[in-house]
């Protein structure tokens, strides 16, 4: 697991970036507007949501691990799975880059900002959350491998559109593999943390289709951003969170199964938001 997940990471990243066309590279130049709302909904709306949601009552008798998994989650925008999620969605990958490239670059600030936010709301202590922490993790699941991607496209696009293919199915083979290995290890443990916090499941499923909600209104009118950029404001950062939770809180192990289950939630609120957005 400790070697499959980082390997996963890199090869998806590197074969999007293979795959993205350099002609899109300059489009958020041309619309700062959409840049600023999505990086606004993304890194401060869907955070404060989360902020709002858990001081409702029925938040406040919540065991800790399923708080904290909804605070990180909320707080950690930018999943490196939005490029592959908004191309299969038929939704406009090269956009999904840059967005989810401006997003990780703002969360080198957001997310330690908004957990002293939720800290000083809550009264917790040890969550001192500093940029660098954020940085390293950011850099090397995501801007690393696709910034190498583009290079190679750039650099050699004839080898580039050659390995494309081999990449991309590699990818799908890794990405398989660490899904059947967490089903496997944490199927059991999974399902038992969700049937024990019905609760939790409901707010979680509340944040996700206010996250979806956010990105509609930061959305321009065209129909493949009314897909991507509702992706990206709802798609967090799991391996971040998950990150945030083995150095901070080592002694809530239940807090990994919170995070999945957040994710887990995630991928399937969207799938009748995209139904219904390939209908119209």
């Amino acid at each position: 697991m400790t070697l499959l997940i980082p390997a996963t990471l890199f090869v998806i990243m590197f074969a999007l970036g293979l795959g993205l066309p350099g002609d899109r590279l300059g489009l958020l130049r041309q619309r700062p507007g959409l840049l600023l709302r999505v990086l606004l909904g993304s890194c401060l709306l869907v955070p404060l949501f989360a902020l709002l949601l858990l001081r409702l009552p029925i938040s406040l008798a919540l065991p800790e691990p399923a708080r904290l998994a909804i605070a990180l989650m909320a707080i950690c925008p930018s999943a490196p799975l939005i490029l592959r999620k908004a191309d299969k969605a038929d939704g406009d990958a090269a956009l999904a880059a840059q967005l989810q490239v401006a997003a990780a670059l703002a969360a080198i600030a957001s997310v330690p900002l908004m957990a002293e936010l939720f800290t000083l709301a809550f009264g917790l202590t040890g969550w001192d959350i500093g940029p660098a922490s954020v940085a390293r993790q950011v850099g090397m699941a995501q801007l690393l491998p696709l910034g190498c991607g583009l290079l190679v496209r750039r650099r050699c696009p004839g080898w580039a559109q050659r390995w494309l293919g081999p990449c991309d199915r590699l990818a799908n083979l890794l990405l398989l593999a660490l899904v059947l290995l967490v089903l496997i290890k944490a199927g059991p443990a999974l399902l038992g943390f969700a049937l024990a916090n019905g609760r939790s499941v409901v707010l979680m499923v509340a944040l996700v289709l206010l996250s979806l909600l956010v990105g509609w209104w930061a959305a321009g009118r065209g129909r493949q951003e009314r897909i991507t950029v509702p992706l990206v404001t709802s798609m967090r950062n799991p391996g971040l969170a998950l990150l945030l939770a083995s150095t901070y809180a080592p002694s809530l192990p239940s807090l990994k199964l919170g995070i999945l289950l957040y994710l887990l939630v995630t991928l399937v609120v969207q799938i009748p938001f995209l139904r219904w957005r390939s209908r119209r």
